[in-house]
Protein backbone atom coordinates (compact mmCIF):
# COMPACT_ATOMS: atom_id res chain seq x y z
CA UNK A 1 0.00 0.00 0.00
CA UNK A 2 1.14 3.32 -1.15
CA UNK A 3 1.54 5.88 1.87
CA UNK A 4 -0.84 7.80 3.52
CA UNK A 5 -1.71 10.25 6.22
CA UNK A 6 -4.82 10.03 8.26
CA UNK A 7 -5.18 14.26 9.41
CA UNK A 8 -8.20 14.35 12.44
CA UNK A 9 -9.73 17.64 13.38
CA UNK A 10 -11.53 16.93 16.33
CA UNK A 11 -13.72 18.90 18.48
CA UNK A 12 -13.16 18.69 22.46
CA UNK A 13 -14.95 15.83 23.95
CA UNK A 14 -15.86 14.32 21.25
CA UNK A 15 -13.05 11.51 20.76
CA UNK A 16 -11.46 12.35 17.73
CA UNK A 17 -7.51 11.18 19.92
CA UNK A 18 -9.07 8.14 20.89
CA UNK A 19 -10.14 7.37 17.27
CA UNK A 20 -7.18 8.28 15.98
CA UNK A 21 -4.98 5.96 18.12
CA UNK A 22 -7.12 3.01 17.49
CA UNK A 23 -6.61 3.85 13.49
CA UNK A 24 -3.13 4.05 14.36
CA UNK A 25 -3.02 0.51 15.80
CA UNK A 26 -5.07 -1.33 13.30
CA UNK A 27 -2.70 0.21 10.77
CA UNK A 28 0.22 -0.11 12.90
CA UNK A 29 1.80 3.71 12.07
CA UNK A 30 2.58 6.19 14.12
CA UNK A 31 0.25 8.68 15.77
CA UNK A 32 1.57 12.27 16.31
CA UNK A 33 0.24 14.86 18.42
CA UNK A 34 1.83 16.68 21.29
CA UNK A 35 5.03 14.24 20.26
CA UNK A 36 5.42 16.55 16.83
CA UNK A 37 6.72 19.55 19.52
CA UNK A 38 9.52 17.18 20.11
CA UNK A 39 10.18 16.45 16.59
CA UNK A 40 10.07 19.92 15.27
CA UNK A 41 12.40 21.01 18.07
CA UNK A 42 14.99 18.21 17.04
CA UNK A 43 14.65 19.71 13.58
CA UNK A 44 14.98 23.26 14.39
CA UNK A 45 17.54 22.84 17.43
CA UNK A 46 15.04 25.30 18.94
CA UNK A 47 14.38 24.04 22.36
CA UNK A 48 11.55 21.80 23.06
CA UNK A 49 10.13 24.09 26.05
CA UNK A 50 9.61 26.73 23.27
CA UNK A 51 7.09 25.39 21.75
CA UNK A 52 5.91 23.87 24.56
CA UNK A 53 5.39 27.26 25.68
CA UNK A 54 3.96 28.49 22.42
CA UNK A 55 1.56 25.70 22.17
CA UNK A 56 -0.17 26.65 25.17
CA UNK A 57 0.55 30.30 25.11
CA UNK A 58 -1.20 31.38 21.97
CA UNK A 59 -4.65 29.55 23.49
CA UNK A 60 -4.61 33.01 25.76
CA UNK A 61 -3.75 35.31 22.53
CA UNK A 62 -5.30 38.28 21.33
CA UNK A 63 -3.63 37.84 17.97
CA UNK A 64 -5.45 34.74 17.07
CA UNK A 65 -8.16 36.75 17.34
CA UNK A 66 -7.65 39.90 15.60
CA UNK A 67 -5.45 38.70 12.41
CA UNK A 68 -4.55 35.92 10.49
CA UNK A 69 -1.04 34.83 8.73
CA UNK A 70 -1.98 32.00 6.48
CA UNK A 71 0.81 29.08 6.11
CA UNK A 72 2.89 29.20 2.65
CA UNK A 73 5.74 26.87 3.75
CA UNK A 74 8.26 29.56 4.88
CA UNK A 75 11.18 28.92 7.48
CA UNK A 76 12.32 32.02 9.17
CA UNK A 77 16.25 32.17 9.21
CA UNK A 78 17.89 31.87 12.47
CA UNK A 79 19.91 35.30 12.56
CA UNK A 80 16.21 36.90 12.53
CA UNK A 81 14.51 37.86 15.69
CA UNK A 82 11.63 36.09 14.49
CA UNK A 83 13.07 32.77 14.87
CA UNK A 84 11.17 31.62 17.68
CA UNK A 85 8.59 33.10 17.21
CA UNK A 86 4.88 31.39 17.45
CA UNK A 87 4.36 31.63 14.20
CA UNK A 88 8.04 30.23 12.84
CA UNK A 89 7.27 27.24 15.45
CA UNK A 90 4.12 26.40 13.11
CA UNK A 91 6.26 26.39 10.42
CA UNK A 92 8.55 23.80 11.81
CA UNK A 93 6.24 22.10 12.99
CA UNK A 94 4.64 21.46 9.14
CA UNK A 95 8.11 20.98 7.85
CA UNK A 96 8.35 18.11 9.84
CA UNK A 97 4.24 16.75 8.59
CA UNK A 98 5.51 17.29 5.64
CA UNK A 99 8.84 15.66 5.53
CA UNK A 100 7.08 12.46 7.43
CA UNK A 101 4.61 12.37 4.61
CA UNK A 102 7.38 10.94 2.15
CA UNK A 103 8.70 8.66 4.46
CA UNK A 104 6.17 6.97 6.25
CA UNK A 105 2.06 6.40 6.80
CA UNK A 106 0.74 7.76 9.99
CA UNK A 107 -2.02 9.44 11.93
CA UNK A 108 -1.86 13.30 12.90
CA UNK A 109 -4.42 14.95 15.50
CA UNK A 110 -4.98 18.78 14.65
CA UNK A 111 -2.16 20.69 14.05
CA UNK A 112 -3.97 22.45 11.12
CA UNK A 113 -2.62 19.12 9.16
CA UNK A 114 -5.82 18.77 6.72
CA UNK A 115 -4.46 22.17 4.99
CA UNK A 116 -0.54 21.61 5.36
CA UNK A 117 -0.66 18.23 3.80
CA UNK A 118 -3.69 19.61 1.24
CA UNK A 119 -1.57 18.79 -2.07
CA UNK A 120 0.57 15.64 -0.93
CA UNK A 121 -1.79 12.65 -2.34
CA UNK A 122 -3.08 10.22 -0.10
CA UNK A 123 -3.86 12.53 2.36
CA UNK A 124 -7.18 11.68 4.18
CA UNK A 125 -9.12 14.54 6.03
CA UNK A 126 -11.36 13.43 8.83
CA UNK A 127 -13.98 15.97 11.01
CA UNK A 128 -15.01 14.27 14.46
CA UNK A 129 -17.81 15.73 16.31
CA UNK A 130 -20.45 15.05 18.51
CA UNK A 131 -23.65 16.00 20.49
CA UNK A 132 -22.92 18.33 23.42
CA UNK A 133 -24.74 16.20 25.95
CA UNK A 134 -22.28 13.62 24.62
CA UNK A 135 -19.26 15.95 24.39
CA UNK A 136 -19.93 17.30 28.39
CA UNK A 137 -20.37 13.49 29.55
CA UNK A 138 -16.78 13.12 28.05
CA UNK A 139 -14.63 15.55 29.21
CA UNK A 140 -16.20 15.06 32.58
CA UNK A 141 -15.35 11.69 32.73
CA UNK A 142 -12.07 11.93 31.23
CA UNK A 143 -11.06 15.03 33.56
CA UNK A 144 -12.72 14.33 36.71
CA UNK A 145 -14.63 17.04 36.23
CA UNK A 146 -18.10 18.84 37.35
CA UNK A 147 -20.77 19.26 34.66
CA UNK A 148 -19.78 23.48 34.82
CA UNK A 149 -16.33 22.96 34.56
CA UNK A 150 -16.21 20.36 31.51
CA UNK A 151 -18.63 22.87 29.78
CA UNK A 152 -16.06 25.59 30.39
CA UNK A 153 -13.29 23.46 29.22
CA UNK A 154 -15.21 22.52 25.76
CA UNK A 155 -15.99 26.06 24.85
CA UNK A 156 -12.13 26.97 25.83
CA UNK A 157 -11.06 24.45 23.64
CA UNK A 158 -13.26 24.55 20.45
CA UNK A 159 -12.77 28.47 20.89
CA UNK A 160 -8.61 28.09 20.84
CA UNK A 161 -9.19 25.75 17.94
CA UNK A 162 -11.32 27.51 15.89
CA UNK A 163 -9.57 30.88 16.05
CA UNK A 164 -5.94 28.90 15.26
CA UNK A 165 -7.45 27.22 12.00
CA UNK A 166 -8.39 30.16 10.92
CA UNK A 167 -5.21 32.23 11.54
CA UNK A 168 -3.40 29.72 9.65
CA UNK A 169 -5.60 28.87 7.50
CA UNK A 170 -7.83 31.31 6.84
CA UNK A 171 -11.18 29.12 6.72
CA UNK A 172 -13.52 27.77 9.08
CA UNK A 173 -12.40 25.16 11.53
CA UNK A 174 -16.13 23.75 11.58
CA UNK A 175 -16.82 23.62 8.01
CA UNK A 176 -17.41 20.41 6.39
CA UNK A 177 -15.97 21.63 3.05
CA UNK A 178 -12.62 21.37 4.26
CA UNK A 179 -12.83 17.56 5.19
CA UNK A 180 -13.53 14.44 3.19
CA UNK A 181 -15.75 13.11 6.26
CA UNK A 182 -17.47 14.39 8.76
CA UNK A 183 -18.37 11.98 11.51
CA UNK A 184 -20.11 11.95 14.74
CA UNK A 185 -19.08 9.55 17.49
CA UNK A 186 -22.47 10.35 19.54
CA UNK A 187 -24.73 8.59 16.99
CA UNK A 188 -22.03 6.08 15.49
CA UNK A 189 -19.53 5.34 18.51
CA UNK A 190 -16.05 4.60 17.87
CA UNK A 191 -15.66 1.50 16.35
CA UNK A 192 -18.29 2.21 13.98
CA UNK A 193 -16.27 5.35 13.03
CA UNK A 194 -12.88 3.68 13.41
CA UNK A 195 -14.61 1.09 10.59
CA UNK A 196 -15.91 3.99 8.04
CA UNK A 197 -12.63 6.14 8.14
CA UNK A 198 -10.88 2.14 7.21
CA UNK A 199 -13.55 1.70 4.25
CA UNK A 200 -13.23 5.20 3.03
CA UNK A 201 -9.36 4.51 2.74
CA UNK A 202 -9.50 1.42 1.15
CA UNK A 203 -11.95 2.86 -1.57
CA UNK A 204 -9.74 6.03 -2.29
CA UNK A 205 -6.93 3.61 -2.29
CA UNK A 206 -8.05 1.27 -4.51
CA UNK A 207 -9.53 3.71 -6.88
Amino acid sequence: MDKFVIAITRTCGSGGTTIGKMLANDFGINMYDRELLRLASDDSGINEALFANADEGVKNSLLYKVSKKIYNGELIPPESNDFTSNDNLFNYQAKVLRELAETESYVVIGRCADYILKDKPNVFKIFIHASEDYCIKHEMDILGASEKEAIKEIKRLDKYRSEYYYYHTGKKWEDVKNYDLSLDTSKLGFEKCVKYIKEYIKLRMDS
